[in-house]
């Protein structure tokens, strides 16, 4: 009787340890100082420099307005930029379901810049809630802040567009994980465009690169050993899935082969002005890639993203690029 005895004593001590634990998580995370009394100056070079990072770089926009899936690589519909309500969930292999802020005026109004800042490098929120990284926030945590305050700046001058969206859930156990995910800010300084390999490690990480080409685990989060090795699964509403490409130098599987020319092109390529994104039928190949975003992206920038890219080890990981849904 006694053994029956400390063995619930014990049984009751792991579940009041499980339920602190959970509590802490719930309650005393995420950790993250409050947001600083900032206040941006929204010069025009600065909107500039923040259309150009929210379009061609960060792509903010890409989430956060709506695309036309009707077309190759879902241009932005005209008339949605920044209205938010964009659903990436569990038929996706997300840990939930998570739905993109309004970003114009009409939705981030309530913020300020410094509660913007905080949100974008830290994906903690005004109310001090946690955000689950699909925006990648813990990259947007390492760049210049005055990159940040471009953005902050451009987001402000666009259209308001009253569009409430609901809030993003996530599963269990990821609802209590991810507050364990935010961290603070580490800003670095933008390196200057001479030092290549500096300047393109920073426009790679301010891009995201590795976080669609990187398979990710059961918890939605990236598995750092095989980084750029692609092979990431997207998977279409009618079923189908694209994979991401393996962005290493391996000679066979990836773009080890590649010239820098051959880089540059495939994504000035959908900046021609002649470009029109072909109509994609039902079933069909597409890519999540928003190739008409980043096809604007400065040739100086692509060209460094290359040569850091040069960097990175090569992984054997041959990728089938489409699967089309089991009923095509």
């Amino acid at each position: 009787m006694k053994i029956l005895k400390y063995l619930g004593f014990l049984v009751l001590a792991v579940i009041v340890g499980i339920g602190g634990l959970l509590t802490y998580l719930k309650l005393g995370l995420p950790d993250i100082a409050a947001a600083e009394d900032l206040k941006i100056e929204y010069t025009p070079e600065r909107i500039e420099r923040g259309r150009y990072l929210a379009h061609s770089v960060t792509v903010c926009m890409d989430c956060h307005s709506t695309r036309d899936w009707t077309r190759f690589s879902g241009p932005l519909t005209p008339g949605t930029l920044g209205q938010g309500g964009e659903y990436f969930d569990q038929k996706m292999g997300l840990p939930g379901v998570f739905v993109s802020k309004n970003i114009t005026p009409e939705g981030i109004a309530r913020y300020t810049d410094g509660e913007l800042y905080r949100v974008i490098t830290t994906g903690v929120n005004k109310e001090g809630i946690a955000m689950f990284p699909l925006m990648p926030y813990l990259y947007y945590g390492k760049m210049d802040p005055e990159d940040i305050y471009s953005i902050i700046a451009y987001v402000r001058t666009l259209a308001p567009i009253k569009n409430p969206v609901q809030s993003s859930v996530a599963d269990f156990p990821v609802n209590f994980i991810i507050n364990t995910i935010p961290q603070p800010a580490q800003p670095q300084k933008r390196p200057e465009k001479t030092d290549i390999l500096a300047y393109g490690a920073y426009m790679t990480n301010a891009s995201g690169c590795v976080e669609c080409h990187t398979q990710v685990d059961g918890k939605g989060q990236i598995m750092k050993e095989v980084s750029f090795a692609g092979g990431r699964e997207f998977i279409f509403p009618d079923g189908s899935v694209v994979r991401s490409a393996n962005l290493t130098q391996d000679m066979e599987s990836g773009i080890g082969q590649w010239t820098e020319d051959m880089f540059v092109q495939k994504f000035k390529v959908y900046a021609d002005s002649t470009y029109q994104a072909p109509k994609v039928e039902p079933g069909g190949f597409n890519s999540m890639m928003p190739w008409t975003m980043y096809g604007h992206m400065e040739t100086e920038d692509l060209k460094a993203i290359y040569a850091y890219l040069k960097t990175i080890a090569p992984i054997s990981n041959k990728v089938t690029k489409f699967t089309p849904a089991a009923s095509q």
